[in-house]
């Protein structure tokens, strides 16, 4: 999986999940531009990166405006002349229940979320295109953007977004082979060790020691290593095929998630449909295929 010659932008990638990926791409050979908010951070993911054999340098600007995603892109250009790949991960949390979630809390999560994705991700195509030689663009997913998560009204709809962003774009980007996915990891991070259930693991990876299998497995739970693997393979000429998906990651599972889609269909007579009729209807044909909200995780072993 040689990726030499290849620029990619990595936005969030001082430190956790953000770090792991623009690692394993400098690993197989990218050059790429590192992003934080705080220049200490980037600098010293920059520092871990070269000082491993790979190059990288820092662009230290707060993803969600227009102007930050230039910035990124125009430091791909004028470092390495080219972007070949960019990874939208930068992300925060504002957790709150709806009722107590301010117009703050749930603007910052959306900026940075779903603003910056499109932000970044309208820069970074209309360079590709310009190019004229195909792309890649990785969105970064969640499972509490697929299924929901309590407490996380502007994580789920910013993530849901980016999913459908994801999937709009690899149509309209398919002339240029420029592919569009995204990963939905779960890894050991900021954003996952306050976690309850997965505190032990969390706190077993701190110290060093290997996870059980039913939490690399059962629950798709490890480090963020583990998920920078999916990153390299998607930005590879062997996922030239591959677009419009989402793809689930996380310890020693790999997933693809499937799009929505009609579980079950009832058609009226040509009158349409009234309340009555509905309810008529409805624990018959539809009540048995209600879907679950939030992940339904398996009990863990006794």
């Amino acid at each position: 999986m040689d990726l030499s010659g290849k620029v990619a932008v990595v936005t969030g990638s001082g430190r956790g999940l953000g770090l792991a990926y623009a690692t394993e791409l400098a690993r197989r050979g990218a050059s790429v531009v590192v992003n934080d908010v705080e220049a200490a951070v980037a600098d010293a993911a920059v520092a871990s990166i070269t000082q491993a054999g790979g190059t990288a340098v820092a662009e230290v600007v707060p993803v969600g405006s227009s102007e930050a995603a230039q910035a990124l892109v125009d430091r791909a250009v004028s470092e390495f002349g080219r972007l070949d790949v960019l990874v939208n991960n930068a992300g925060i949390l504002r957790d709150t229940t709806v009722w107590k979630m301010t117009d703050e809390q749930f603007d910052a999560v959306i900026t940075t979320h779903l603003r910056g994705t499109f932000t970044c991700t309208r820069a970074a195509v209309v360079r590709m295109r310009e190019q004229g030689e195909g792309g890649r663009v990785i969105c970064v997913g969640s499972p509490t953007g697929q299924v929901g998560n309590f407490g996380q009204t502007n994580y789920a709809a910013a993530k849901a977004g980016i999913v459908g962003m994801v999937r709009t774009w690899a149509m309209e980007l398919a002339r240029a082979e420029i592919t569009v996915n995204a990963i939905v990891p779960v890894a050991a991070t900021a954003m996952t060790e306050t976690v309850p259930f997965l505190k032990p693991y969390v706190d077993a990876l701190q110290a060093g020691e290997p996870l059980p299998a039913f939490a690399r497995q059962e629950l798709g739970f490890g480090s963020p290593e583990d998920a920078a693997g999916l990153v390299a393979f998607l930005a590879s000429d062997a996922a030239a095929g591959i677009t419009g998906q989402a793809v689930g990651i996380g310890g020693d599972r790999l997933a693809l998630w499937s799009h929505p889609s009609e579980v079950v269909v009832e058609f009226a007579d040509g009158t349409g449909w009234s309340a009555d009729a509905i309810a008529e209807v409805w624990p018959k044909a539809f009540q048995g295929s209600l879907q679950t909200v939030g992940q339904q995780l398996p009990e863990p072993p006794k």
